[in-house]
């Protein structure tokens, strides 16, 4: 469900759309970057634990920061958002949802060295997992939306994805996780952005139908580690009848968490 209404920061039009069958309710751009379920997905793929620490590069309006800290209790969250009116809609989600103590939005630009994030509270190597939706296209090789909030949300530079690696690289706790949802074809020039950053790779890819082939992949690293790729078997999101499947309605109206190793989903205890 989805309500209309104005948002005093800028005066920046937004929706307000239940996620998790309502256990979360987000306001976000009425004409800007707009969660879907990709980024539940992404958030129910971290394998975070009570007491641990999750960064998110490229927060938007803050739904997979605000999806793991609600599924996780006692996580705290930390999400990274270059554009200061998303930054700011996302704290006044957290504050909405009653996660204000668990999680804290912050505005920069996660292409920028490290230690620009020091004065902002961020510590190097200081969490224990990370998490990222990048821009799924490459500017210059698309047709792109006029608005400058859905240009950088959708399209980043060849370098750009590179500055996203190296910024949840530097971030992470040594063997910490790397969580990333993206387009399958983009594969190729995912993976050498992980070398010498994340290892044990697992490719989990998610079929629209039993039929189709994937368009989605989430990928899954661990910081430091040499192990091997491992492809994993994925998950169908759609009957035959074009509903979701039951595995798929588990993540997106119960908020489960997803197991990519075992392609189960828990729901929360």
């Amino acid at each position: 469900m989805a309500s209309d209404e104005e948002d005093s920061a800028g005066d920046l039009p937004v929706t307000e759309d239940a996620f998790l069958g309502g256990q979360l309710t987000i306001r976000q751009p009425k004409a800007g970057p707009r969660a879907g379920i990709d980024a539940v997905f992404l958030a129910a793929a971290c394998p975070a634990r009570p007491g641990e620490t999750v960064l998110e590069a490229g927060a938007g309006s803050g739904i997979v920061s605000l999806a793991v800290a609600r599924r996780v209790s006692g996580a705290n969250v930390t999400g990274v958002e270059i554009d200061p009116r998303l930054a700011v809609l996302a704290g006044r989600n957290a504050e909405a949802n009653g996660l204000m103590s668990r999680a804290r939005f912050i505005e920069g630009d996660v292409t920028r060295p490290s230690s620009a994030f020091t004065p902002l509270g961020l510590e190097p190597s200081s969490f224990d997992h990370v998490l990222a939706n990048p821009p799924f296209l490459t500017a210059g090789e698309a047709r792109l939306p006029p608005d400058a909030m859905l240009r950088r949300a959708h399209a980043a530079d060849p370098g750009e994805w590179e500055g996203w690696l190296r910024f949840l690289a530097a971030f992470a706790r040594p063997k910490a996780t790397l969580t990333l949802i993206h387009r399958t074809d983009a594969l190729p020039r995912l993976l050498p952005l992980m070398e010498g950053r994340f290892g044990s790779l697992i490719l989990f890819p998610l079929f629209p139908r039993a039929s189709e082939p994937a368009v989605r992949l989430i990928i899954r690293g661990i910081k430091g580690s040499r192990g091997p790729l491992t492809l994993c078997r994925g998950l169908v999101l759609h009957d035959a009848d074009g509903g979701f499947t039951e595995a798929a309605t588990a993540v997106l109206r119960h908020g489960a968490r997803l197991d990519v190793e075992t392609a189960q989903t828990h729901l929360p205890v």
